[in-house]
C-alpha cells in the first residue's frame, strides 16, 4: 500500500514516515511539507493513502482532501469538532489527534491496509462490504487494548478466520483453522465476545448437546 506523508514540521514528518514504514505492506512514496507539494506528489506518485496534517503553510489540510484522489487520514492538533466534521464530510477515512502514541497510527494503518486489500478486485456483496468496513474500524481500538498474554498475530488469525466464514464457527473449528489449541482459541474468542466484535450463540449438535458458535459482528 502506497502512503504519502504531508506534514509541515520536518521532524514530525520524518517520525510519521518511519512509523508508517514499520507496518507490513506499507511503502512511503513521498513526503510533502506544503499543500502544493502534496498535490504534486499525489499526482506523480499515486498514493493509496495520504497522512495529512491540517495546518500547512499555504492551505488547510481539510481543503485538500477532495483534490488528492486518494484515501486520507487527517492528523492534526486541531480538536475543534467542526474541523473534524468537515474532514469526515470531505471524505477522510480517519482522524488522529496530536499528540498520540505510535501504536495509534500503526494500528490504523494496518487496519486500513487490510480493508484496502479486502476490496481489491471483483464485485462485492453486502456481506463483503460489511466485513471490510469492520476491518477498517479495528484500528480504532485503544492502544494497549490487547489483553496480557495474548499475541497480536494469533488475534489477527482468529479474526481472519471468522471474517472469512460463511457460517458461525465452533471454538474447535477456529482452532483447526488457525493451528492453535481449542483452549487458546476459546480465550481469544472470549476476548472478542467481551469487546462486542463477536456474537456468541448456541446450536444443538447431533448428540443433542448445545455447542457454542461464534459469528463476526464487527
Amino acid at each position: 500500500m502506497r502512503v504519502l506523508v504531508v506534514e509541515d514540521d520536518f521532524r514530525v514528518a520524518r517520525l510519521h514516515s518511519e512509523l508508517a514504514a514499520t507496518v507490513e505492506g506499507v511503502e512511503v512514496v513521498g513526503v510533502a511539507h506544503t499543500a502544493a507539494e502534496a498535490l504534486a506528489l499525489a499526482g506523480s506518485e499515486h498514493p493509496d493513502l495520504v497522512l495529512l496534517d491540517e495546518y500547512l503553510p499555504d492551505e488547510r489540510g481539510t481543503s485538500l482532501i477532495r483534490r488528492l484522489d486518494a484515501a486520507v487520514m487527517l492528523i492534526s492538533a486541531e480538536n475543534d469538532g467542526a474541523v473534524i466534521r468537515r474532514a469526515v464530510a470531505a471524505g477522510a477515512v480517519n482522524v488522529i489527534l496530536k499528540p498520540f502514541a505510535p501504536p495509534v497510527l500503526t494500528q490504523r494503518l494496518a487496519a486500513f491496509r487490510r480493508f484496502w486489500h479486502s476490496l481489491e478486485a471483483g464485485q462485492a456483496d453486502q456481506r463483503a462490504v460489511d466485513r471490510a468496513l469492520a476491518v477498517l474500524r479495528e484500528g480504532d481500538s485503544p492502544a494497549g487494548a490487547m489483553p496480557k498474554g495474548r499475541s497480536a498475530v494469533t488475534a489477527d488469525a482468529v479474526r481472519d478466520v471468522l471474517l472469512g466464514a460463511a457460517d458461525a464457527l465452533t471454538a474447535q473449528e477456529v482452532a483447526d483453522a488457525t493451528g492453535v489449541s481449542r483452549a487458546t482459541a476459546q480465550r481469544y474468542l472470549a476476548d472478542l465476545v467481551s469487546a462486542g466484535r463477536v456474537e456468541l450463540g448456541l446450536r444443538y449438535g447431533s448428540t443433542g448437546r448445545p455447542e457454542h458458535r461464534y459469528t463476526w459482528r464487527g
